[in-house]
């Protein structure tokens, strides 16, 4: 994990809840429903995302979306950088993603590489959507590759010195959006 000089609350635990409502919110609407639709969370805290995203939708819909989660690990770009040995986690999307609308969902969007290896998992191994859409919480611009998301929870413009930190409280013990900058 990157040391910060300093850290800024820029999302708390009430911010965090009401950007994905309305996340979710936006997802029927744009599909006209939810019949079709299956949530994936990318590993690690966009699973986390995922569900709770899935968790709003059931409570709106009263129809449960199955949830997927998706550990792009072995599909990274800078795999030979991670070392000799990376960690790779769960992947598991419970049902056939054939002919469905595919919700992606991660924490940030940066450079967009983590969403290209999640693209190039769906399509080599778990065969052809109708659609692939992404969900975010936070989007900080600097994109490598031309992809956008589709649903954002707060856009946070940042230098390339900033990093910006999603806590969950699953994982972290607390749900909150830090922003810091880097030691040189």
């Amino acid at each position: 994990m990157a040391e910060y000089m300093s850290k800024t609350a820029i999302m708390d635990a009430e911010q965090m809840q009401r950007a994905l409502r309305r996340i979710a919110h936006e997802i029927i609407e744009h599909n006209g429903g939810c019949e079709t639709l299956v949530i994936v969370g990318i590993q690690r805290r966009g699973v986390q995302l995922a569900e709770r995203v899935a968790a709003a939708i059931e409570r709106f819909e009263s129809v449960t979306v199955p949830v997927g989660t998706l550990d792009i690990t072995l599909y990274r770009d800078d795999l030979t950088t991670l070392g000799p040995q990376p960690r790779v986690g769960e992947t598991h999307i419970p049902v056939d993603i054939s002919g469905r609308n595919v919700v992606l969902v991660d924490d940030v969007l940066f450079t967009g590489r983590t969403v290209r290896a999640a693209l190039d998992e769906l399509m080599m191994d778990f065969g052809r959507a109708k659609s692939i859409q992404l969900a975010v919480l936070i989007d900080r611009g600097h994109r490598e590759l031309p992809i956008r998301a589709d649903y954002v929870g707060k856009n946070v413009p940042t230098s390339k010195r900033e990093i910006i930190k999603v806590q969950v409280d699953e994982i972290d013990g607390a749900d909150q959006v830090l922003v810091g900058e880097m030691r040189a």
